[in-house]
């Protein structure tokens, strides 16, 4: 069974069409899939759903026209720091995008030089930057307690290919396996995520392989996402993703599935 429920289309950032997503989706022997559109952030629109009614207009349209083909839902990506009305959609996926300083909102997935931008505002400090994204992320988990938790560490985007501030350091991995344990104290799914894979700029997926260990220490609910802005990455990474999770020693994840989270087996 494949799915994704990580998905933007032309109606906020992605490069493909809701209905070339389903396309691509159908073709690829997938079960389900969900959209999950930029809910509206007031303080930063480039990247956000123009229209919410007109987006779930749209997709609930691609819903009946190929529900003989797969499961559509409407879901919706929201932002730690601007919450929507749940109530509209099939599923709440829920992310921190921002990191906001002395008023300012810092991009923290938008290229490496905001980042640094934002490492400023700490004087410099990656882990006094590490430890206000995870505290600010993980109260905003508490509280809303999204279905899906997008992305735990987007911080480590650039890792890889350019910073260099977290993964070197042990007091950050003490940082993030804390506030990663906080955060799995509730009823949510954390999604593995494989879209740094398909922009080139990661080797693995988010989190990180030791926060995955966590988590599943942790017996928490994963599902693979492939946070995908073009059909041709939907289903990025996913039987490497089921491989390596498995690897870890998971063998469920989860899928939403007949209107329901539910599990499905990696064995």
């Amino acid at each position: 069974m494949i799915s994704n429920f990580h998905t933007h289309t032309t109606l906020c950032d992605g490069k493909s069409s809701p209905e070339e997503m389903v396309l691509s989706a159908i073709e690829k022997g997938f079960s389900s899939l969900g959209f999950s559109g930029h809910a509206i952030t007031d303080f930063d629109r480039s990247y956000c759903l123009k229209d919410i009614d007109s987006y779930i207009d749209t997709i609930t349209a691609l819903k009946e026209k190929y529900k003989k083909e797969i499961e559509v839902y409407v879901g919706i990506e929201e932002d730690a720091y601007q919450w929507t009305d749940r109530s509209k959609f099939d599923y709440l996926l829920g992310s921190s995008h921002y990191l906001k300083v002395d008023g300012i909102y810092h991009q923290l997935d938008c290229g490496a030089d905001k980042l640094q931008t934002c490492l400023d505002a700490f004087s410099g400090n990656p882990l006094a930057l590490a430890e206000a994204y995870f505290q600010q992320f993980t109260a905003y988990i508490k509280e809303r307690k999204p279905d899906i938790v997008g992305h735990f560490d987007l911080i480590t985007k650039y890792e890889e290919s350019q910073t260099g501030w977290f993964l070197s350091n042990p007091q950050y991995h003490k940082l993030a396996e804390k506030y990663l344990a906080l955060a799995a104290e509730n009823d949510v799914i954390f999604e593995v995520n494989t879209g740094g894979i398909a922009r080139g700029i990661r080797s693995t997926p988010y989190p990180y392989e030791n926060l995955l260990y966590l988590l599943k220490k942790e017996n928490a609910k994963i599902i693979i996402n492939s946070d995908s802005h073009h059909m041709d990455t939907v289903d990025c990474w996913f039987a490497e993703a089921r491989n390596y999770l498995k690897d870890i020693g998971f063998q469920f994840i989860y899928t939403l599935y007949h209107n329901e989270f539910q599990k499905v087996s990696l064995v």
